[in-house]
């Protein structure tokens, strides 16, 4: 009967996590409140304060439910003999998720264009620690890439780690924006196929 209760209550967890995301992309971050979350998921205000102390908390646990099917699938192989075409593998599996996963692009969504990053938000403003552990995967795919030739000359795995880093930050915005004819959208594999040519030897 414990586990029961415990599995009906994460059930009640993911569901308010759910409606916060529907209420959130509906109506901005600031004008979402905790009652209209409450009355999407169809629970009362006191089973979302039960799970979640505030709207802040709330938010985070939605963005942190977009990191996970990133974490098994955006992968770097630093055995490969090419690390150049695992980065870029890396990357285009970045927007097969997105394609994939509606939930996650609707929650990338909210935080690009529905969240103003002010006060209770404003910590979001620098790079979040799976951000951080993604640039130093870069970079060390990018200085085995160095180690076997690969690179061009005169490039460093530093460099390059931060230039892709920016690169594909700014790429999965405008392509979260674009309509399926817009280059940033329709031609985005070959996007990421160029900017990796643009560094090999």
């Amino acid at each position: 009967m414990v586990r029961k209760t415990k599995e009906e209550a994460e059930l009640t967890r993911r569901h308010i996590v759910d409606a916060a995301r529907r209420v959130f992309r509906d109506c901005g971050v600031r004008n979402s409140t905790l009652e209209k979350v409450a009355a999407a998921a169809g629970v009362t205000r006191g089973a979302v304060y039960w799970h979640f102390r505030n709207k802040t908390e709330l938010f985070f646990a939605m963005r942190e439910e977009a990191t996970l099917p990133f974490v098994d699938r955006v992968v770097f192989d630093l055995n490969a003999t090419d690390p150049l075409a695992g980065i870029e593998l890396a990357l285009r599996e970045i927007f097969v998720i997105l394609r994939e996963h509606t939930d996650v692009r609707e929650i990338f969504e909210i935080l690009s264009f529905k969240c103003e990053y002010v006060d209770e938000f404003a910590s979001m403003i620098g790079c979040s620690d799976g951000q951080m552990e993604f640039l130093q995967k870069l970079t060390e795919a990018y200085r085995q890439a160095g180690q076997l030739g690969a690179l061009r000359p005169g490039l460093s795995a530093g460099d390059m780690a931060y230039d892709t880093f920016l690169f594909i930050c700014g790429l999965v915005k405008h392509w979260l924006a674009a309509t399926e004819e817009e280059r940033f959208r329709s031609d985005v594999m070959g996007l990421i196929h160029n900017h990796i040519m643009l560094r090999r030897r």
